[in-house]
């Protein structure tokens, strides 16, 4: 996959800063964070954790399948659904490549149905796909899973209430400030109008979390592929959602 090689940050529709991208704490749409929500002024903590080494994560940390969600949970046959490829690079607010960051991702399965014994959604389980996976950056910040395009599910905030299509990203790098949990959406999906998780998300940032549909990466006969780059910093930060 030579694109991958390729650093490019797209221009934004107008200058923000890190913080600009990031959905407020409080959305009262969003009906969770009227009670999660900070009630008292925040405390920047810049200066304190600019310096704070996270831990460093190696090959030790993975097992043979962690990144292909397509294998890693076969009981008795492939799982159900449409493959697809998803892969980028992680990179700093300069459009470096970070290396050895431990990304780890969670999903609902084709039918929208998490393996979770909280789960409330009654679409069918798939026995051959658990929705979690985990893989570290190369040496020029790459990373690919293979997995199956989740469905989307009702959730309840409000009447009517659906989730779009998305991916759940646990992102861990080297410094505290390389600390990021965000969700990955797919291109034209038509529920993003009537998610108030995604609105919640500053409009000129949202392009931020859709992935980019590639193509030249889709394995013939086999997976479609789509492209999510990851920035930890800057003005370019992907957005903590």
């Amino acid at each position: 996959m030579e694109a991958l090689n390729k650093t490019s940050l797209p221009p934004l529709a107008a200058p923000v800063s890190s913080a600009d991208v990031h959905p407020p704490h409080l959305s009262p749409a969003y009906k969770s964070t009227i009670l999660r929500s900070p009630t008292q002024p925040l405390m920047p903590v810049r200066e304190l954790i600019r310096d704070l080494s996270m831990p460093v994560f190696g090959q030790s940390v993975l097992r043979e399948f962690d990144n292909d969600l397509t294998k890693n949970a076969r009981i008795n046959g492939e799982p159900i659904g449409e493959r697809i490829k998803v892969a980028g690079r992680v990179l700093d607010e300069t459009g470096r490549p970070l290396s050895n960051v431990l990304i780890e991702l969670w999903q609902a399965n084709s039918a929208g149905r998490y393996v979770h014994k909280a789960e409330i959604h009654d679409a069918p389980l798939d026995p051959n796909f658990l929705g979690g996976g985990r893989v570290l950056t190369d040496a020029d910040g790459n990373y690919a899973f293979h997995t199956i395009k989740p469905g989307a599910y009702p959730w309840g905030n409000h009447y009517n209430a659906w989730r779009p299509n998305h991916i759940h990203f646990s992102v861990i790098g080297h410094q505290f400030e390389h600390r990021l949990v965000t969700q990955m959406y797919f291109p034209g999906d038509p529920l993003f109008d009537y998610d108030p998780i995604f609105q919640s998300v500053p409009q000129h940032a949202r392009e931020l979390l859709i992935a980019k549909f590639r193509m030249d990466w889709t394995e013939a006969e086999f997976a479609l592929a789509y492209q999510f780059d990851i920035v930890l910093n800057g003005r370019h930060k992907t957005p903590f959602e």
